[in-house]
């Protein structure tokens, strides 16, 4: 689990009727962040703060959340317990939590009336804990996949996580998959040279897949954002097709700055937990 990096704790929202919710993953004091969005199509609050030419090098929270755009106004209520907590950037004027946002589109499947706010962003706050369910809640709870070939195919989808180690290094992901393309097992390239797969002609605007990488290593905004690209790299090797413009494919890598680690290193098990994480959701 992402929890297993000491610090860092998850919380869900989940209305489980409306099929969506919200998933805020909180960190320790002074966590290093930056990320890269590479989908067509994405929903974002304050992500351009975390290119390595902004200011600011920290982070506080980042928030997954179901309700597409509408379920940015979550943010607002992490942003108010954090404060609450004394939690953030130190300004002249008093410490602002630095919340980053990113939402996926799930108002097709259960209600499209009911979305993350303020309140539900709160409550997500205050049951974080170092323990987090999978699956069908939080940012998850209505996620569906495989919709490029029509809504017909389309499958599940939800909130996957996976966990690799390199001595005491740990790179762990959080990722919730709502992707229009299929989780890819490998089976592509044979069915295109056989002629058993023919391209389709939809292009559905409704999808996304969103998530976050943390590791303990002690590295640097701009490493952060080298260790995103390579995030993105197993979004390529697990879902097929993968940043479609109808996607809005985004990765946050925050770096809690326990361990000493090699960036080539960061890189390479980035790539392997967030396909692994991806594929987690297809495998139940």
């Amino acid at each position: 689990m992402i929890t297993d990096i000491e610090g860092v704790r998850v919380g869900h929202w989940t209305d489980s009727a409306a099929q969506t919710g919200c998933t805020v993953i909180l960190f320790p004091e002074g966590t290093t962040a930056s990320g890269e969005i590479r989908g067509g199509a994405p929903a974002t609050r304050d992500f351009a703060l975390l290119h390595p030419s902004r200011l600011v090098d920290v982070i506080n929270a980042v928030v997954l959340s179901g309700g597409s755009a509408f379920g940015l106004s979550a943010c607002s209520g992490v942003m108010d317990f954090l404060e609450g907590e004394g939690i953030g950037f130190n300004t002249s004027a008093g410490r602002v939590p630095i919340v980053v946002g990113l939402s996926l589109f799930d108002l097709g499947t259960g209600s499209s009336q009911i979305r993350p706010g303020h309140d539900q962003g709160k409550e997500a706050c205050k049951s974080a804990s170092t323990s987090t369910l999978l699956g069908r809640v939080g940012a998850g709870a209505g996620a569906t996949v495989s919709k490029w070939r029509g809504q017909e195919f389309s499958d599940f989808g939800g909130l996957g996580s996976a966990t690799l180690r390199e001595d005491d290094l740990i790179v762990s992901c959080l990722i919730a998959v709502n992707a229009s393309g299929d989780i890819d097992h490998g089976e592509y390239p044979q069915k295109i040279r056989d002629g058993d797969f023919a391209f389709p002609k939809v292009n559905p605007f409704e999808n996304t897949t969103i998530g976050v990488v943390v590791t303990n290593a002690k590295i640097n905004k701009a490493d952060c954002y080298l260790v995103s690209q390579s995030a993105h790299d197993g979004f390529a090797r697990a879902l097929f097709p993968s940043h479609t413009s109808g996607d809005g494919d985004a990765i946050v890598v925050a770096a809690t700055g326990q361990v000493d680690a090699e960036i080539a290193t960061i890189r390479s098990l980035a790539t392997l937990t967030v396909e692994s994480a991806i594929r987690s959701v297809a495998n139940g």
